[in-house]
């Protein structure tokens, strides 16, 4: 049994109510279209990789569910190019500023909010048909029982569908660094310690992480096809400095050429990316 397991739901809530993922990346007024824009510029410069996963422009026209939108700035993306976005969300805090993220952009017609558990999706969401896409970036490794979540997510995906998750890599330079930094290097409380120091508010109630094999693993016990898996993203900046909206690097990574460092991040990137399909259907 995971030490996750018995974590409440809304103790999840509570966490990503306190502090939304990315409310910090721009110091402007919550709410502006300034404050929107700097939010976004700052996500895809740390991740870059986040395009070019979502692939954005595929899904014009196309039916996306999106679970944990967080505070909307992929959800935006898939409604400019003209998706029809589902979006929900655990924290209502996160949600209710999705929505006027979606305001501020004109986006209204395209998009359709969820306040809710992704281990309830089943009865969250409207019976209305199955979607093209079901994207998850970051989330679903947050909630204490994730194979319900992917248990319903099945439902959701249309045959011919795609599935698109990021889920957190333990064989990442990230967990090396939480469990020589702040562990100590006591491997035997190394979920514990991965998920109180997973995000940048510490104390996360719940983090899953797993290899590229248990990722796999996760999603062909729900009747899913992996066609592609690949990890990505180390974060290079001091953290004092990023804080203060400074890209200083830190010094072991500053004379990595940069054909180097992204050899680095595809071998030990904090980012575990899996693609699938619904099992039976052609890659």
């Amino acid at each position: 049994m995971s030490v996750f397991e018995a974590v409440p739901i809304d103790k999840v809530a509570e966490y990503w109510n306190r502090r939304p993922c990315n409310i910090r990346h721009s110091t402007r007024e919550v709410g502006t279209r300034e404050y929107f824009d700097e939010v976004e510029a700052r996500k895809y410069m740390v991740e870059p990789h986040i395009p070019g996963f979502a692939q954005f422009e595929r899904w014009k026209g196309k039916r996306v569910l999106e679970v944990g939108c967080g505070i909307g700035t992929d959800t935006t993306n898939f409604a400019r190019v003209g998706a029809d976005v589902t979006a929900v969300d655990l924290s209502a805090e996160s949600i209710a500023v999705a929505r006027k993220r979606i305001e501020v952009f004109g986006l209204q017609d395209r998009v359709r909010f969820f306040n809710g558990n992704a281990e309830a999706l089943d009865t969250l969401l409207p019976d209305d048909g199955q979607y093209d896409l079901i994207y998850s970036f970051g989330v679903l490794h947050h909630t204490p029982h994730p194979d319900e979540a992917f248990a319903r997510l099945r439902r959701f995906l249309k045959p011919g569908g795609e599935l698109r998750v990021m889920v957190y890599n333990k064989l990442s330079w990230k967990v090396l660094w939480i469990l020589l930094g702040y562990g100590r290097g006591k491997v035997w409380d190394l979920d514990r310690l991965i998920a109180t120091h997973s995000e940048a508010q510490t104390g996360c109630p719940v983090t899953y992480a797993y290899t590229r094999r248990t990722g796999r693993e996760l999603l062909e016990r729900h009747g899913f096809k992996v066609t592609e898996v690949f990890v990505d993203h180390v974060f290079p900046y001091r953290i004092p400095d990023y804080v203060q909206y400074r890209y200083v690097k830190e010094w072991y990574f500053r004379w990595m050429p940069t054909p180097l460092f992204r050899a680095f991040e595809r071998a030990f990137g904090w980012h575990l990316c899996l693609v699938a399909t619904t099992a039976g259907d052609r890659a």
